[in-house]
């Protein structure tokens, strides 16, 4: 477990003017974490796009630029308030074209002015340059990566999920704001090398030995997707049309060592983008690319452009070969970048279905049993430590550390799945994928998810929603022998009508079973849910 930088704000009644960290240089890894209780003078801001130019300097792994923040102001406010960790000095801050004092204390900004700042749009423009902080554990303990490659090229990788995007760049850093309008990187590197990032590639301008990468996206994208990778790499193209007739362009950053892999990624890439099109709806950014970057760790979802790195090996499913790495940070182009939790603390919602999202791969891929097998694992790992929705604005650290949001939010849907049949679960699945109501610029909750499944269902869904996320609790099922073949089945902590399979003389069938139970008779004691649709616990008496 990760220790936290806790962070103190800066007291507002201080002189504020600008103050700069003196351990600039500073490289010891940070323990941060992202999200939390949203602070007042940020819930005033409403941002609407991010710039950010920078210079990386490979040799002394640095960073020198600006970021342009874009932002409608709500009311009046003498300071805007954004984050950026202590380890950068910043020089200059302007906002609207104007100079302006800021502090910059505890990894956050204060930015002020005489005058103070009036509702409607600023231009907020920060000048800073430092030493990004080394990752500990890429992709999971985040940072900066950087590597040679296998012919001693420089090679490195962003990986900022965990601790959010104020590790490199000025932000508000809260998964409630995205920027609306998108975002804009202009990467300046040694022209030998090139630059893997979000969007699309406007152009490339080479002066003497550096090269400066202009990216551009213009959908809403979540802060710890704007980054970037660097590498020599060679850029394999090739093109997917989707399942609504849209043909979108396939760019693979891999390293030039390792072109002879490119198509086999490329073609799995497109199995799976089929696959995840039937159940989810068309690729979510088809004005841009599917977009794969090879890198020296684990992979991530970064929007249009996912992160991969299994050294090329695979997993072979009724005869064809498969990458969960490759497929998982894929599905997150659907549950995670264009379907987003408006808190870390609904994070189920995007790990738990792009995990299920690898069950229904292995059923399109090798059958039932496939799917079986994969599901029966995800039951088996269930830690049930702490619940997975733990209340509202909790920290990404504190949803995390339990690690029950991969596998038990995966048994979740397909215990749902069992619970409101295929004919309404898989077009209300698909419904949360497409739906303008929870896509791109909106945001999801829990409660925003079991109200969808139970207007679709018709069934009052929230107490089997908050009995498997927001507690800890299995269900208590005891069979007990009543007299000569006549035994009673009954949940003892779960009091609403639930379907179970039950095996009765060896014949199986679906029961609902009501909160006081339900009186069978059978020439042998029945089997409940052998299949493991639910986490429970038998007790027969």
């Amino acid at each position: 477990m990760k220790k936290l930088l806790f962070l103190v704000f800066f007291p507002f009644c201080l002189n504020l003017h600008a103050q700069h960290t003196d351990n600039i240089n500073d490289r010891d890894i940070l323990y941060l974490t992202s999200g939390g209780k949203l602070h007042p003078l940020q819930a005033n801001m409403d941002i609407r796009h991010y710039a950010i130019a920078l210079d990386v300097n490979m040799s002394t792994q640095s960073i020198d630029g600006f970021t342009e923040i874009t932002m409608n102001i709500a009311k009046k406010t003498d300071i805007i308030l954004l984050d950026l960790i202590h380890l950068y000095k910043v020089s200059k801050i302007t906002v609207n074209g104007k100079i302006v004092s800021y502090s910059h204390q505890d990894d956050k900004l204060f930015i002020t002015s005489p005058a103070s700042f009036e509702p409607g749009n600023k231009k907020v423009i920060v000048f800073y340059s430092g030493i990004p902080p080394a990752a500990a554990r890429p992709p999971w303990d985040g940072g900066f990566t950087w590597k040679k490659d296998s012919n001693g090229n420089d090679w490195m990788s962003i990986n900022i999920q965990a601790e959010g995007g104020k590790m490199y760049f000025p932000c508000k850093d809260h998964p409630s704001d995205e920027p609306n309008e998108g975002a804009d990187l202009q990467i300046t590197i040694p022209s030998h090398l090139k630059v893997a990032g979000p969007g699309l590639l406007v152009n490339v301008a080479t002066k003497k030995n550096k090269s400066t990468y202009h990216w551009k996206t213009n959908y809403t994208i979540s802060n710890y997707c704007i980054l970037f990778n660097i590498g020599k790499y060679e850029v394999v193209k090739d093109e997917y049309t989707t399942i609504n007739g849209n043909k979108v362009p396939i760019e693979y950053y891999v390293l030039e060592v390792d072109t002879m892999h490119a198509k086999k990624v490329i073609e799995t890439r497109k199995r799976d983008s089929k696959i995840l099109e039937k159940y989810f709806g068309e690729y979510p950014w088809i004005k841009e690319k599917i977009g794969i970057a090879e890198v020296p760790n684990s992979g991530m979802e970064h929007q249009t452009m996912i992160t991969f790195d299994n050294k090329f090996q695979y997993k072979t499913i009724a005869g064809q070969e498969y990458s969960a790495n490759l497929f998982h940070e894929y599905a997150h182009e659907w549950w995670a970048n264009k379907i987003t939790n408006k808190d870390w603390a609904h994070m189920w919602i995007q790990e738990g279905i792009a995990t299920y999202a690898e069950a229904l791969a292995m059923y399109e891929i090798g059958g039932q049993d496939a799917y079986d097998e994969i599901i029966s694992g995800h039951r088996r790992n269930v830690r049930n430590k702490k619940a997975m929705v733990l209340g509202d604005e909790v920290t990404e650290e504190e949803v995390y550390s339990g690690g029950d949001i991969y596998g038990k939010g995966s048994f979740f849907m397909h215990s749902l799945r069992f619970l409101i049949g295929d004919e309404v679960f898989l077009p209300t699945l698909k419904k949360l994928a497409t739906d303008p109501q929870y896509t791109y610029d909106q945001f999801v909750t829990t409660k925003d998810v079991e109200q969808l499944f139970s207007n679709a269902s018709k069934k009052n869904l929230e107490p089997f929603f908050n009995f498997y996320l927001r507690t800890t609790n299995v269900l208590d099922v005891s069979v007990k022998e009543m007299g000569y073949q006549r035994y009673q089945i009954k949940i003892n902590n779960y009091f609403m009508t639930l379907p179970f399979e039950v095996s009765i003389n060896g014949k199986v069938s679906r029961i609902e079973i009501p909160s006081e139970g339900i009186i069978l008779t059978a020439s042998q004691v029945p089997q409940i849910d052998s299949k493991g649709y639910y986490l429970k616990k038998v007790t027969y008496l």
